[in-house]
């Protein structure tokens, strides 16, 4: 019995440290991403975008060493998961309730008609249920973040999570560079300027960079938007994760409730209740987006752009169409009603 329980735990101390040449490889590339983005000139692209891209280029470049391969997984996989959950400590009730009613229903109402819209245009231009999903969300919720987190129960390719991440990265960054240009062209003031970009462009990065450029008062109502419209992520992953269940029988999907889901929907509630100090805090949302970036870093080193280049036009047509719509979509919703 005690030499079954040597044998169990030295395997167990071989698997971890298979681990560490993967999980390290893609924490150096995301520390590199860090200091990219300090650059002048980079810092328009968060260090998520950059670890994928980083990931990327060493994958086709070099090639990801067999040895790495373990820890690559394990930092797309279990990193993610962790990093997502930290994510709700970045959201509380109130910030919701600030926005107010007609907010928050506009931003629900843009997010589930985009998200439906993509889904309907995606079938209608022959892009696969998995790929088409990932461009919607991405689209509808926040950026980056979103792909990764509904991947989790779309189980989709890897070629297909970096085809949607950079598909929401360029038209998120387009929207970013030509928001700032409308406010007064379309009558907005600050505050429903701050709405609809928080509404309808792609990551939270991006809605800071485009709404404190109309003054202090639209970047903050703008961000507040954007993290509202974030707090949604949860029940989107939770229906596609039924809808996921139902497709394959509950014999293959064995809950369709992602433990990472209620981990992130915890700490909101955490975060709402309880006053974290700025420092703490601080340091938490750091953190956060270092380990998102080491899972996006790992995502690119598995990443083969030979397969990302087979995927053709017709996703990044799809991701376009989507973008313009729920740009448009929540503008005349804010029109209407705000």
């Amino acid at each position: 019995m005690t030499t079954v329980t040597h044998d169990h735990d030295r395997t167990s101390r071989l698997e971890k440290h298979a681990l560490i040449p993967g999980v390290a490889l893609a924490a150096v590339l995301a520390g590199i991403a860090f200091g990219l983005h300090a650059l002048p000139g980079v810092g328009m692209l968060s260090p998520m975008i950059l670890s994928i891209l980083l990931g990327i280029a060493f994958h086709n470049l070099l090639g990801t060493p067999a040895r790495a391969k373990a820890g690559v997984a394990f930092a797309l996989r279990r990193v993610l998961r962790f990093a997502i959950i930290l994510l709700g400590l970045q959201l509380t009730a109130q910030q919701v309730v600030a926005v107010g009613g007609t907010g928050v229903a506009i931003i629900a109402a843009a997010l589930t008609t985009t998200f439906l819209f993509t889904r309907l245009l995606g079938r209608l231009l022959g892009v696969e249920r998995g790929l088409t999903e990932l461009i919607a969300a991405g689209t509808s919720i926040c950026g980056a973040s979103a792909v990764i987190a509904v991947n989790t129960v779309t189980d989709a390719k890897d070629e297909d999570v970096a085809y949607a991440v950079a598909c929401v990265t360029v038209f998120g960054s387009i929207a970013m560079f030509l928001y700032p240009l409308l406010p007064a062209l379309l009558h907005l003031s600050p505050r429903t300027f701050g709405l609809w970009s928080g509404a309808s462009i792609h990551e939270i990065a991006q809605v800071v960079a485009a709404t404190f450029q109309d003054g202090s008062s639209a970047g903050k109502f703008g961000t507040i938007a954007k993290l509202t419209r974030v707090s949604m992520l949860a029940p989107v992953v939770l229906v596609l994760g039924f809808a996921a269940a139902r497709r394959h029988g509950r014999s293959r999907a064995k809950t369709p409730m992602p433990w990472f889901v209620l981990g992130f929907v915890a700490l909101v509630v955490v975060n709402s209740l309880i006053a974290i100090p700025a420092a703490p805090k601080a340091a938490i949302v750091a953190m956060t987006t270092f380990l998102l970036s080491v899972a996006l870093a790992a995502m690119g080193l598995e990443t083969d752009l030979n397969k990302l280049a087979a995927r053709g036009i017709r996703p990044a047509a799809l991701g376009a169409l989507s973008s313009l719509f729920i740009s448009g979509f929540s503008l005349g919703l804010i029109k209407l009603f705000a």
